[in-house]
């Protein structure tokens, strides 16, 4: 019988090493394995080139590239990287072989299987995302103090939305809580000084690696 590194497959639009420019990690040099697909369609995606096409690739030959990089750090995204099953025995493959593995998820599918050693980054989807109604909140029971809670703001309205649902959901009280202004759509400076003045316990996050390179693919 062929082992499941060799049967598995994933299609993947790109394996890539940058700096990791979001999250707790931000700043440090990461392998980013970017999978194909997503059901998702946020008004502000910038990763719409991963919707299609990708090339498959089993699980050894996608460890195999990411060993080339010799890296400590791995993060696994999208696309939606749940959207495709083999995804959680990628996940843990990558722990197993002793890397410190993210998950970046939109937060619409399901994470109960999830690596325990994963850090999962789910994404709550905010009204402006035009994506609101695929929030799955039962998520929010499978995460634990190592991961993050992200919400991209694009107005005051989201940031309203966001404050409601932090309090409704105390979501502080689960893990760290990234408030991230949508690139172009919301200056940086006004979504850090509404953070200030309600004394939010959030970390106010910027996207370093559009300041670094724009919108690059693979950057």
């Amino acid at each position: 019988m062929e082992s499941t590194l060799t049967t598995n497959t994933l299609r993947i639009t790109e394996i890539f090493y940058s700096l990791q420019g979001e999250t707790r990690t931000v700043g440090l040099p990461t392998v980013f394995v970017r999978l194909t697909g997503c059901p998702l369609r946020c008004q502000y995606c910038d990763s719409a080139y991963a919707f299609h096409g990708g090339k498959k690739l089993t699980l050894t030959e996608i460890l195999q590239k990411v060993a080339d990089y010799v890296p400590r750090y791995v993060t696994v995204t999208g696309g939606e990287p749940l959207a495709q099953k083999a995804c959680i025995p990628l996940l843990k493959d990558l722990c197993d072989l002793g890397y410190e593995v993210s998950l970046e998820t939109s937060g619409a599918l399901d994470v109960s299987e999830v690596d325990q050693r994963v850090m999962k980054v789910l994404d709550l989807k905010t009204p402006d995302s035009k994506e609101v109604t695929k929030n799955l909140f039962s998520n929010l029971k499978h995460l634990d103090a190592k991961d993050q809670i992200k919400i991209v703001i694009c107005s005051r309205e989201d940031y309203e939305w966001a404050m409601s649902v932090m309090q409704e959901y105390q979501l502080a009280e689960i893990c760290e809580v990234l408030f991230s202004p949508s690139f172009t759509q919301l200056p940086e400076k006004t979504l850090a000084d509404w953070i200030l003045e309600d004394r939010l316990p959030v970390r106010f996050q910027i996207q370093l690696h559009k300041h670094l390179w724009g919108d690059i693919p693979g950057k």
